[in-house]
């Protein structure tokens, strides 16, 4: 039987089915329903007409009198004491005058003296012995009503927008003032202009991702054919390879609701939170379902539970728990789908990655030469380029980079441009920018003589291993330039991507590390602190090689790696090692003679080719820098090879 698409035009749920959905809080609560505001305007009113009385009240009964008639009554001794504001006279009538004057109760009395002024009222209120009493103006009746009222009001009205905001975030489910809703961004279709072509190079991860965004767009069409769309998309890949990128043009091609949230906006101080804006998350994408969720950085709070130094993050692991709780609960008919990025797997609960929450996991690796070609082609395509710019020949000598590394690329080469005053972007510009990612910045640090003598026999002896070696990797440059924390540079660019490595490829790559420190040596009789790099790496290599690939004889075919767990997991330190102190012992000294023994090949490489080392020094302390012409034309004498 065929099942019917459960979508509405406006995406209302089937009234059959009684389900309360709770008002978006981004849309119907952006302002107080109008009867909080009706009450609020009648309580201000009744305030403004409270202290209109309450000032009327505190005003004591006078007698109106004209200004001749308090002249008057001055004259005949009836005023007691005269306050004076301005032009107004206010004061109090003796026993006398309130008889005289027909006052009744009233005790007091106020006049008006004319604009002019009276000159001798003064002399004629003291030849009377009328106290005297000066005080400033009265503010107006209304003005005084707005100091005593207007603060209650203000009050009032941040009462009612606290209690309105409550209101909101509970019927929204995110608590009082909002703390457990979500901070998810909603991003329309429209909202953003990036598509599926946009993203060059992983086609077997847009293949996976295509067919998800087919669904959402029909999902009808699927349920026909018995299919359950995938709860869960894990994106894997090291930083840079394009999985927040992949993300966007998810929604650029969807045409769906899409739900953007990084993992550590779910995390706060108080327990609870964290779970309690995954509800409101959740709520949210099945209301507006289809829809999609994506979580980017997912390690942040899928970490492996139960594990780590002290015990768990409560607030963390309670959070992990509602996202497995949400993801386990979806029903067919919500069409709702989780996009996750993270480039830390191996640190994810078990839990998530399991089918039914995770049920894709995509893994997208850095781009092979056509798929660097295809990016540079979509991040060049805005840049004005010179003739001699060849994208091909450019994907070939950026072995290694990302996405990311790759877009970083063409922006660093067209700031070059502009910082060169050109109107285009040339080859120079993009090859001086693939120098300063991989090698860094040029410094200018001011090497001594003999410092400058010492780096370019140490990057000379780099270069000649190189060179003689015949499986290392081919070279490309040689530089004395400080760049980075580096006082000198040998740059080897592969001519192919390494997925496998052999012995001898090996034996040759430590070998050219070993070449700058055996180069010292040779001419000047001691080391330097300069190959402290070269010889930390050689180390790590050489014993991947005896504890890990077997490429040593007295091991044999065994692998003793050793830890590689991080101490917050916990792993490490409930684990004992594999392997004995005797194994150790043999394996450190496996090590140390497979270093020996490839030292001492380079050292009688480099002995044999003396001539060939001094004249690559010279010529780096003259010229700086060498290209790998320069450098095959210095070498081209057939040099002194050794058979191992």
């Amino acid at each position: 039987m065929r099942q019917k698409d459960t979508r509405q035009p406006e995406k209302q749920r089937d009234s059959s089915k009684q389900r309360w959905t709770a008002p978006d809080p981004h849309q119907d609560f952006q302002k107080p329903p109008r009867q909080q505001w009706m009450i609020f305007v009648w309580i201000s009113m009744g305030i403004l007409l409270m202290f209109y009385y309450a000032d009327t009240l505190q005003q004591p009964q006078r007698t109106q009198l004209t200004y001749s008639e308090f002249l008057t009554a001055v004259e005949e001794g009836h005023v007691e004491r005269v306050t004076l504001r301005g032009q107004e006279v206010n004061g109090v009538l003796t026993e006398a005058g309130r008889n005289a004057l027909e006052a009744g109760e009233a005790k007091t009395f106020e006049t008006t003296r004319p604009a002019m002024g009276d000159e001798r009222l003064l002399q004629r209120l003291e030849e009377n012995g009328v106290n005297i009493t000066a005080q400033p103006t009265e503010p107006p009746w209304w003005q005084r009503l707005l100091v005593g009222a207007l603060p209650w009001i203000l009050i009032l009205g941040l009462l009612f927008w606290f209690w309105n905001r409550m209101q909101q975030r509970m019927m929204s489910g995110g608590g009082p003032f909002g703390v457990g809703q979500s901070k998810a961004k909603k991003i329309q279709r429209e909202d953003t202009s990036v598509r599926m072509e946009d993203v060059a190079g992983s086609e077997n991860a847009k293949q996976e991702i295509t067919e998800v965004v087919e669904f959402l767009k029909n999902p009808a069409h699927f349920r026909q054919l018995g299919a359950r769309i995938p709860r869960g998309i894990l994106m894997m890949g090291p930083p840079g390879t394009g999985k927040t990128l992949m993300a966007r043009a998810v929604a650029g091609e969807a045409g769906v609701p899409f739900f953007s949230i990084s993992g550590s906006e779910f995390i706060e101080m108080f327990v609870g939170v964290g779970a309690s804006r995954v509800r409101d998350l959740f709520k949210q994408a099945r209301e507006e379902a289809p829809a999609v969720i994506f979580i980017d950085e997912l390690d942040a709070i899928g970490r492996s539970r139960g594990a780590g130094m002290g015990g768990g993050h409560d607030e963390r692991e309670q959070t992990l728990n509602q996202i497995l709780s949400e993801m386990d609960g979806f029903t067919v008919e919500e069409s709702v789908v989780v996009l996750a990025a993270t480039n830390r797997p191996d640190v994810l609960d078990p839990a998530l990655l399991r089918p039914g929450r995770f049920d894709r996991k995509i893994t997208l690796d850095r781009p092979h030469r056509e798929a660097r070609r295809d990016i540079l082609r979509v991040h060049t395509a805005k840049i004005p380029l010179a003739d001699d710019v060849d994208l091909e020949r450019l994907a070939k000598i950026t072995i290694g980079f990302s996405g990311a590394d790759l877009s970083n690329l063409a922006n660093e080469a067209a700031l070059l441009a502009g910082r060169r005053k050109q109107q285009e972007v040339d080859w120079s510009c993009f090859t001086d920018a693939r120098d300063r990612i991989m090698l860094g910045e040029a410094r200018e640090t001011a090497l001594s003589e003999r410092e400058r003598h010492i780096v370019a026999y140490h990057e000379s002896g780099h270069t000649l291993l190189a060179y003689l070696l015949p499986n290392a990797d081919p070279l490309e440059k040689v530089t004395v330039i400080p760049r980075g924390r580096a006082l000198g540079v040998t740059a080897q660019v592969p001519d192919e991507e390494r997925y496998n490595y052999n012995e001898s490829y090996l034996r040759d790559r430590i070998a050219v590390m070993f070449g700058g420190r055996l180069a010292e040596s040779i001419v000047f009789g001691e080391v330097s602190s300069g190959a402290e790099d070269d010889l930390r790496q050689a180390t790590q290599l050489a014993r991947r090689m005896v504890a890990h690939w077997g490429m040593s004889k007295r091991i044999g075919p065994a692998a003793f790696p050793q830890s590689e767990q991080h101490v917050f997991l916990g792993k490490e330190i409930g684990q004992g090692r594999e392997h004995s102190e005797t194994t150790a012992t043999v394996i450190d000294e496996e090590i140390r003679q497979l270093l020996e023994d490839i030292e001492a090949h380079g050292r009688e490489l480099l002995e044999r080719n003396r001539d060939r080392l001094d004249t690559l020094a010279q010529a780096l302390e003259e010229r700086e820098t060498l290209e790998v012409d320069e450098i095959l034309e210095l070498l081209k004498k057939p040099p002194q090879r050794l058979t191992r």
